[in-house]
């Protein structure tokens, strides 16, 4: 048994000085006089946080990430579960090819990994995936990298999956309003730099097509990475219909803009960072509940692969080993997000949405726990990174918020030497 001694514990939406003790992977209330103590004074305990968007990257791309490699970044980052996206080969588009990603986490994975089975086949937009086949295994269905560009086989993606009771987690991205060759949002930046810009209602028009269709099916509908203001704005408003809607956004989009980014591969992702209009959109959303989740669409790429500059690289950025002190150093120090709020959205919903367990720091709840330490300032340094990719618009920043030790199924998988 293992008690972790002194420290204030998040629970029940709130802080209280407590011990928890752990025994056989699931949090316990009586504490044997044999018990091993860790001393936690100046630290929070909370429930270990989950990002329900991350590439793994095995099978078929190995020399980006590995299941070993990215989920010793998210035990790292504090993270204890993971869901990874399907744009993988082969795509988990059946149970056979799901079958080969679920080997290598059982072999590799050092936290719970949910592998997320692809919408169409090969996500090539042209018929369904197997849903059936797979639900048993998956949290739902995504085709994260592509939107799904027939209203038509969306709708009955929607309602096959209403049917098996799964979410579909919809990349909302409208091809026919992109221009070629993007590589910014289209906006000061890219005008400023002579850049093309990706424009927003690619974005939104897609989540407003898909709105339509869960009032038409009563799907639940989660939106991955949301970047743009008009989207939150539609978000808000199906909520407020009672439609079963969430959505998550990403670190960058909630403390960068356009006019902070550079001539460099670590700022090229899809969606692009938007203005600080979008940004300070999405920033309410978080505060007011529109915004469910923080994902950190954790996507590694080779060095080659982003050394392009911004024009020239791959899409995709890392960001597990350092979210959580960017975004407590960018929104709770200076007073824009409460932190209460910012670990649901980290912790908690996350696991509603996706009926993961945990999430409460309780009796016989999973002993998957978090510890910080809020006061510990440091930079991020991407060459310290667990993950193989290195690519981070964060690299540099000056953060507080340390990941001091992250226990998943009662095990510790990391740990600070000063802890």
């Amino acid at each position: 048994m293992m008690i972790l001694s002194g420290a204030a514990v998040f629970r029940r939406g709130g802080f209280e000085r407590r011990d928890a003790a752990v025994s056989k992977g699931r949090i316990v209330s009586v504490f044997p006089e044999d018990a091993s103590v860790i001393e936690l004074h100046d630290c929070l305990i909370v429930p270990g946080f989950v990002d329900v968007h991350v590439h793994l990257r095995e099978p078929g791309f190995s020399y980006k990430e590995t299941v070993a490699t990215g989920t010793a970044a998210a035990a790292a980052g504090g993270y204890t579960t993971v869901c990874a996206m399907p744009n993988l080969n082969p795509v988990p588009d059946c149970l056979e090819n799901l079958s080969v990603e679920l080997e290598a986490i059982r072999k590799d994975a050092r936290v719970h990994v949910c592998p997320y089975g692809s919408i169409t086949r090969g996500e090539r937009g042209e018929e369904l995936a197997d849903f059936a086949s797979m639900a048993a295994e998956v949290p739902g269905f995504s085709d994260d990298g592509k939107g799904v560009q027939s209203e038509a086989l969306m709708r009955e993606a929607m309602m096959l999956a209403k049917k098996l009771d799964r979410p579909i987690a919809a990349h909302c991205e409208d091809e026919s309003l992109l221009a070629k060759g993007w590589c910014v949002h289209d906006g000061a930046c890219a005008r400023a730099y002579g850049l093309t810009g990706n424009d927003p209602a690619s974005e939104w028009k897609q989540v407003e097509r898909d709105l339509k269709l869960v009032r038409e099916t009563g799907c639940q509908y989660h939106v991955c990475h949301v970047s743009s203001k008009e989207s939150v704005a539609l978000i808000r408003q199906a909520k407020a219909e009672g439609l079963p809607v969430t959505c998550e956004t990403g670190p960058h989009y909630l403390t960068l803009h356009d006019l902070a980014i550079q001539n460099s591969g670590r700022y090229r992702m899809n969606p692009p960072v938007r203005s600080a209009a979008d940004r300070d959109a999405l920033i309410e959303g978080l505060l007011d509940g529109t915004i469910d989740c923080i994902a950190t669409d954790h996507a590694p790429h080779s060095a080659k692969e982003k050394a392009g500059g911004i024009a020239e690289s791959l899409n995709g950025i890392v960001g597990l080993e350092c979210a959580f002190p960017v975004l407590y150093t960018s929104l709770v120090k200076p007073g824009k997000v409460p932190l209460e709020v910012l670990l649901n959205a980290l912790c908690v919903n996350p696991r509603r949405i996706f009926r993961l367990p945990g999430g409460e720091i309780e009796e016989g709840q999973p002993a998957d726990l978090t510890v910080l330490r809020l006061d510990r300032k440091h930079t991020v340094d991407p060459s310290k990174f667990r993950s193989m990719g290195r690519a981070t618009p964060f690299e540099g920043w000056e953060v507080y918020g340390e990941i001091a030790m992250t226990i998943c199924n009662g095990e510790i998988v990391y740990r600070r030497e000063d802890v």
